[in-house]
């Protein structure tokens, strides 16, 4: 992933973006760990929310592995070309950001909890950046898929702000808005670091603790 970390810096707009295609590009069929299949429905009553926290295969394993989570997915979203490939997004010009798919039950895990660890495991403070990695594609997102988690999402980058503020850091720059399209990523990117557990992972937090948002929303 270091080695595309010289990208543009300005999100394109959608007359300057690039084309893209119309048929999905070829990826992975199940989660190699758990072996689900991606396009298999959802248990009743589990959530999806897309979150992006800079390069994909970490993040993608620090959801997987948190209890309550049913299936982690890496792709691209918050852009304009449909069905891109990495390649595309590496160069700047698709508007799209590295995310994962996070399919969870709420009666295990709650929202709260899992925004919780998206917070602390990154810098939200950094725009078009996680640490080293440099380019629009690594920015800080959420993009919601249901309208009663807008304003949980809101309301722990509220208190996580607050929690920053307190430490001396910056203005969190996380882009938040409803998930207007999801494109699964090529399958070798699919769980990366569980086939190849030495590979790069540029995760890593701010050392600052996000208070849990339910305390602000019963109190």
């Amino acid at each position: 992933m270091m080695f595309f970390n010289r990208k543009p810096a300005v999100l394109p707009d959608r007359d300057n973006a690039l084309p893209g295609r119309v048929a999905p590009i070829p990826t992975s069929q199940t989660h190699f760990v758990s072996g689900i299949d991606f396009d298999a429905e959802c248990p009743e009553g589990y959530q999806q929310i897309v979150l992006a926290l800079g390069c994909f295969w970490g993040a993608e394993r620090i959801f997987w592995q948190m209890p309550g989570v049913y299936l982690t997915q890496v792709g691209y979203a918050g852009g304009h070309t449909p069905h891109p490939t990495y390649e595309e997004t590496c160069t700047g010009q698709t508007g799209h950001t590295e995310v994962v798919r996070v399919v969870f039950d709420p009666a295990q895990l709650g929202l709260d909890a899992l925004l919780k660890l998206f917070w602390e495991s990154h810098d939200p403070t950094q725009g078009m950046r996680q640490g080293h990695d440099v380019g629009t594609q690594y920015r800080s997102a959420v993009y919601t898929m249901a309208d009663d988690q807008t304003e949980i999402v809101q309301q722990s980058r509220a208190a996580y702000q607050a929690a920053l503020q307190a430490a001396g850091a910056g203005p969190i720059t996380t882009e938040i808005r409803p998930l207007d399209a999801f494109y699964p990523a090529e399958a070798y990117h699919q769980q990366y670091l569980a086939k190849n557990p030495t590979g790069y992972c540029g995760i890593g937090g701010t050392g600052v603790t996000c208070p849990m948002p339910g305390a602000i929303m019963t109190g």
